[in-house]
């Protein structure tokens, strides 16, 4: 197959960015896109030029690492898949696909498609999670949990934080993934000890982070490659909303969000917000 690729190239936050035209004449149809790149990386290197900087991990379509943008679409135009398990098959032949990463303020760019997410991760560490030491697996029978229940638990806990709902949604909201991270939690008897103060600290820090409001457009489940239902996102409304009122005397901490990625191992803040 014969395809070209649009690719954005840019060194790093702060510096121009513009798009890399790569014809290419030997894109194997069974090719992942990542297996794309990493051709069209190996042609570069041969040439002494950059290769294009994107991330991955597992290529199994499980650690949310892979996601950027092709032809204006998060993960590509196949429903309920992540780019590294897209496969150039689903695409014709001399087709031309623009890549880019995802674009939304608190995802700030590292390099070419690769953007900091690490505003997921101070979500999630301002309440998404189970506070108390459970110790080893109860019985299945000490704790009864309707099937109903532990399918909806579940549905909520596929989220993989890939960020395709940020940058499919106008607004880049962040509500379906934290309504994901609340609710999994917050559905299961478990976690219901802790259910008012995780999501008034979840919300607190997601706003704090500079997200959008969401508008309920849908375009965040749309994009989803988990099919996160939008009930989550009512989900965690309900919950802020009670935990608000009965949480209105604590103070609410937030993280303040890093800004930059230091030369060393340890991570920088941005000074102006020092």
């Amino acid at each position: 197959m014969r395809m070209t690729l649009k690719v954005w190239r840019q060194k790093g936050r702060h510096g121009s960015g513009s798009f890399g035209t790569y014809p290419m004449d030997d894109v194997n149809p069974d090719m992942s896109m990542l297996e794309c790149l990493d051709v069209l990386n190996e042609h570069l290197m041969a040439k002494g030029e950059e290769p294009i900087a994107f991330e991955h991990d597992c290529r199994e379509g499980i650690c949310g690492s892979c996601g950027f943008m092709i032809n204006g679409e998060a993960h590509g135009p196949l429903p309920a898949t992540t780019v590294c398990q897209l496969t150039m098959r689903h695409f014709k032949d001399g087709s031309e696909l623009v890549l880019e990463p995802w674009r939304a303020k608190p995802f700030p760019l590292i390099k070419d498609l690769v953007v900091d997410r690490r505003a997921f991760d101070r979500i999630i560490a301002s309440g998404g999670y189970i506070s108390v030491a459970t110790g080893s697996a109860p019985d299945g029978n000490a704790i009864l949990v309707s099937k109903e229940v532990s399918d909806r638990a579940m549905d909520a806990a596929a989220c993989i934080g890939c960020g395709a709902c940020v940058a499919a949604c106008p607004n880049a909201a962040a509500a379906l993934f934290t309504g994901a991270k609340i609710s999994h939690l917050s559905i299961l008897p478990q976690g219901k000890p802790e259910r008012d103060r995780r999501a008034v600290s979840m919300v607190a820090q997601m706003n704090e982070e500079g997200f959008g409001g969401c508008t309920n457009i849908g375009e965040c489940t749309a994009a989803c490659p988990k099919e996160i239902a939008l009930e989550v996102i009512a989900t965690m409304n309900r919950d802020y909303t009670r935990g608000s009122w009965r949480e209105r005397d604590n103070l609410v901490t937030t993280i303040r969000p890093f800004t930059e990625w230091s030369t060393g191992s340890k991570l920088k803040v941005d000074p102006l917000q020092s």
